[in-house]
C-alpha cells in the first residue's frame, strides 16, 4: 500500500511537471532588447520610447539603436512637440530610459552624414559600432523590435 501511494504520487507530479514548466516560460521575461528606431514620425517615436521605458520597467535591459532622423533624439540641442497624453517629447522618454539604466547609440553613420558630432550628443549616449550591433540582433535571446 505504501508503495502504491508512493507511485500513484510521483505519477500526478510528473503529470503535473509539464504545465508548470510550460507557465514559468511562458510567464518569464526576455532578459535583454533590442529597440531600432529609424522612424522620422513623431509618434512612432514616441510609441518606441513608451514601450521602451515599459519594457525597462517590467525588467527588460533595453538596448535601442538611433539611425537616421530618430538619431536626433539623442542631441542636447533636441526639440519636439511634446506628445499627449504625458506632455513629453521622445527625447525626454529617451533620457528617461537612460536613467532607468537602458543604454542607447547612434548608428554609425549617424554622426559623418549630419553636421554633429559626439559631443553634441547626451550625456550615456554612444556610437553603435557594426561588428556591436551584428552581435545583437543576431543573440537568439535577444528580441529586437523596428521601429
Amino acid at each position: 500500500m505504501h508503495n502504491t501511494v508512493k507511485a500513484m504520487a510521483i505519477s500526478a507530479l510528473i503529470a503535473v511537471a509539464p504545465f508548470g514548466a510550460q507557465a514559468d516560460s511562458h510567464n518569464r521575461s526576455i532578459d535583454e532588447v533590442l529597440v531600432i528606431l529609424s522612424s522620422d514620425s513623431l509618434q512612432t517615436q514616441g510609441m518606441a520610447m513608451v514601450l521602451s521605458n515599459t519594457m525597462a520597467q517590467q525588467g527588460a535591459r533595453v538596448n535601442v539603436l538611433l539611425c537616421d532622423k530618430a538619431g536626433d533624439l539623442a542631441l542636447k540641442s533636441y526639440e519636439a512637440p511634446a506628445l499627449k497624453p504625458r506632455d513629453m517629447t521622445p527625447g525626454q522618454m529617451l533620457r528617461g530610459l537612460l536613467k532607468q539604466g537602458g543604454e542607447a547609440k547612434v548608428c554609425a553613420l549617424y554622426l559623418p552624414n549630419s553636421e554633429h558630432d559626439k559631443e553634441d550628443l547626451i550625456d550615456g549616449v554612444g556610437v553603435a559600432m557594426p561588428p556591436e550591433m551584428a552581435g545583437q540582433m543576431l543573440n537568439g535571446k535577444m528580441r529586437t523590435f523596428i521601429f
